[in-house]
């Protein structure tokens, strides 16, 4: 997506940032020509002249353009993490998962429920609601995997009847609880880059992406059909040790990770990715070496078909396959991203690294 160009639009953004008007939040992205850097509304450095400004609808088209993020207002992660009344929102779900968070106790708590579900569905892509009951349903199930019955279960969560929590869970896991239907948890966090989601069966990690990343919705469905499994928000240990794994890397902290992972594939698309996994930090390749790497020499078609298969960025490392003649081919996450990784990897490699 390129620079927006309406003059009015512009003006009232211009006029947003200088007031650091926090209603804009993550609706705009202006890039400073001046000082190379992209900022959203509420940044509190030095306001720049309207002549040297560029406005853009999203981070991703910043970065494409060569601006780089704010270090004072950091845009990529502030414009997408949760706002303050998200975060009352969702402590009040949490704090009371047995009851359903009605729009009178949010207003109550001076929390607009419009925008709440406003929110939701331009981030998670569900209702507030929805959200609501698979959390229910989810420390459900982590009730359940624990070897206590249904019925202890059901009404211990909230339930009012088995078949009420029956119900519930085959409309969001697709089976009955007594069923022991497999789910993935999706949970959603913010990096330096853009928030990324991460998806976890019970083995572990099976995605890792970064939310505007290129047929993300196609992936979903592979996933569930791959794995006879829903996807469904929530959280469990391997998405939480993902978030905070990927969070070491990008505080140069980390160049190896200890995840479990869960990757559905054919036997050569698992043996390009082990392949990717072996490209050291801080280094890159390109598709005949790594067709070579792994003794296939012959197929290199059919190598960079699986790297562009890998559903697990960062963790295996498809950003470090570049071209032959070190151009920096496509990359799901955008290229501006891959260049920006493959820098991150070179200029951190002084850092002491975490003990996995």
């Amino acid at each position: 997506m390129s620079n927006v160009t309406d003059n009015a639009q512009c003006d009232i953004w211009y006029q947003a940032l200088l007031d650091r008007d926090s209603g804009y939040t993550g609706l705009f992205y202006v890039g400073v020509k001046t000082t190379g850097v992209f900022c959203i509304s509420v940044c509190r450095a030095r306001k720049p002249k309207r002549e040297n400004v560029a406005f853009y609808r999203d981070f991703k088209s910043a970065l494409d353009a060569g601006f780089r993020p704010c270090k004072v207002c950091r845009p990529t992660e502030n414009a997408c993490s949760a706002p303050d009344f998200i975060e009352q929102a969702v402590s009040l779900v949490r704090g009371n998962l047995k009851t359903r968070i009605s729009d009178m106790q949010l207003r109550e708590r001076n929390i607009s429920p419009e925008r709440v579900r406003r929110w939701f569905l331009q981030h998670h892509g569900i209702t507030f609601q929805a959200f609501q009951r698979m959390l229910r349903v989810n420390v459900a199930l982590q009730g359940l995997k624990g070897g206590r019955s249904a019925t202890d279960v059901a009404f211990d969560s909230g339930y009012e009847s088995l078949s009420g929590f029956g119900y519930t869970c085959k409309k969001l896991t697709g089976a009955s609880p007594s069923a022991g239907q497999q789910v993935i948890m999706i949970h959603r966090f913010t990096t330096p880059i853009g928030p990324m989601f991460v998806c976890a069966t019970g083995r572990g990690v099976c995605l890792l992406e970064f939310v505007d990343r290129r047929m993300l919705e196609t992936e979903f469905r592979d996933l569930q059909r791959l794995l006879k499994a829903r996807i469904i928000t929530g959280e469990n240990a391997h998405t939480r040790q993902a978030e905070k794994e990927i969070s070491e890397y990008f505080a140069g902290q980390r160049r190896q990770f200890s995840l479990a992972l869960d990757l559905p594939g054919t036997d050569f698309q698992r043996h390009v990715w082990q392949g990717l996994q072996a490209v050291p930090y801080g280094e890159t390749t390109y598709y005949q070496a790594l067709a070579e790497q792994i003794d296939r020499p012959g197929a290199l078609r059919a190598v960079a078909a699986a790297n562009g298969a890998n559903r697990v960025a960062i963790v295996i490392p498809c950003h470090r396959v570049i071209g032959k003649d070190g151009s920096m081919t496509g990359y799901g996450g955008g290229i501006a991203r891959k260049a920006w990784l493959i820098a991150h990897e070179t200029s951190s490699q002084g850092y002491e690294e975490v003990q996995p």
